[in-house]
């Protein structure tokens, strides 16, 4: 299972390239100076240009959990949501990266966003399991989504066949339970 209906909007799984989705906004799993180095920051960063990191930085520091919204440069999406997942220390945890992703979601509401892609939280440079971070975001998502009436569409992208079956295999059983 790689997508389900609820409450009239979606949630997909994808394998990809983050800072190629075309969502009203694109989530960067950011630390909370919002500078832009490797990983997920460093795709957009290299994708969108260095006015990207200019405008988060100019907005930052912000607090470990928190997320604020830039321009896109010359990204696809419209927008871009840094979420601060882990400190300069780059480690991050479970309520780090439930915050994250509820802080991500009441911006992209706050906002009127539509779309929203975002890419595991955490799993990269902030080495948090892939199986809980699943866990978090399937359920974190579902719940948001039960709720809105703004968000119609959440993609969440993944980097490797790997991390989408986890996903995939996550989804499926949180869904079912749910239902």
């Amino acid at each position: 299972m790689n997508s389900i209906e609820i409450s009239g909007s979606k949630l997909i799984l994808l394998k990809g390239d983050i800072a190629l989705e075309d969502s009203d906004a694109i989530v960067n799993a950011a630390n909370n100076v919002l500078w832009m180095g490797s990983g997920v920051a460093g795709a957009i960063k290299k994708e969108g240009g260095q006015e990207i990191e200019e405008e988060a930085v100019s907005k930052g520091p912000i607090e470990i959990g928190e997320a604020i919204l830039t321009g896109s440069g010359k990204l696809k999406s419209k927008s871009v949501i840094h979420a601060a997942v882990m400190g300069q220390d780059l480690s991050t945890n479970a309520d780090t990266i439930k915050r994250a992703l509820i802080s991500s979601f009441e911006i992209a509401e706050q906002k009127g966003l539509n779309s929203l892609s975002i890419p595991a939280f955490g799993t990269g440079v902030g080495g948090f399991s892939i199986n809980a971070c699943a866990d978090i975001m399937i359920r974190e998502t579902i719940d948001f989504l039960q709720r809105t009436v703004i968000l119609k569409l959440v993609r969440i992208i993944l980097f490797s066949d790997s991390d989408l079956e986890v996903f995939k295999s996550r989804l499926e059983e949180i869904f079912s339970r749910k239902q």
